[in-house]
């Protein structure tokens, strides 16, 4: 029989790999349906060290106050290369700003999009479009080599992913919000926008490279 908190990291462990998005001890807490955030804590750091010493494609990583049950880096290519690349609005609002204003911090992204920004990043890093990097108590984030040839981008430079993008969107001033990108006889998907209280940005909207004949 598991101890205590054998049982609890377990029960940790669960809601990590369930959650779309990092999360902190006290979400942790709340989602275990328990008062005491001290017993979660010490179940989280006994989780870390379990994955720090154990041979396994996953990892506690943490950002900041929050705690994600991930793949390690080395095998994010062994997932994409043979999962198909599935991308709802949100998801292409989400790598629409970190392909056009990267390298940026997921907390900036937050800002822009709320707490799906999180799960967003997971998603996208899982498919091997965005890469992440520890940036104090945040991540930056950064489109990928996959990214470029997926939406048929003829380099994976950021500077040169962004001057792309504003050549075929017509964007001649930082200030201006382009329309959106839309492959031909399509309809425009939803343009990503930032918050009223931050300037206006440029942001187009990406769609993927018609398939080679």
């Amino acid at each position: 029989m598991p101890s205590k908190l054998d049982e609890l990291v377990f029960q940790v462990e669960a809601v990590l790999f369930a959650s779309g998005k990092p999360l902190n001890v006290k979400e942790l807490t709340e989602a275990l349906g328990l008062d005491d955030f001290r017993p979660v804590q010490k179940a989280v750091r006994t989780l870390e060290q379990t994955y720090e010493n154990r041979q396994s494609s996953l990892e506690v990583r943490r950002v900041g106050d929050r705690f994600a049950l991930q793949l390690k880096e080395e095998y994010v290519a062994t997932v994409h290369a043979v999962t198909p690349v599935e991308m709802g609005a949100r998801t292409v609002k989400a790598l629409t700003l970190i392909a056009y204003h990267q390298p940026i911090l997921q907390s900036h992204l937050v800002r822009m999009l709320g707490d799906v920004a999180y799960e967003e990043v997971q998603h996208l890093r899982g498919m091997g479009l965005v890469h992440t990097e520890t940036k104090g108590s945040t991540l930056e984030l950064t489109t990928t080599r996959r990214f470029a040839e997926y939406f048929g981008i003829p380099s994976s430079r950021p500077e040169e992913i962004r001057k792309y993008l504003e050549g075929r969107l017509g964007v001649t001033s930082a200030a201006a919000v382009p329309p959106p990108l839309v492959p031909e006889g399509g309809s425009a998907p939803e343009v990503a926008t930032l918050p009223a209280e931050d300037p206006p940005e440029s942001v187009p909207t990406l769609e993927p490279a018609p398939p080679a004949a």
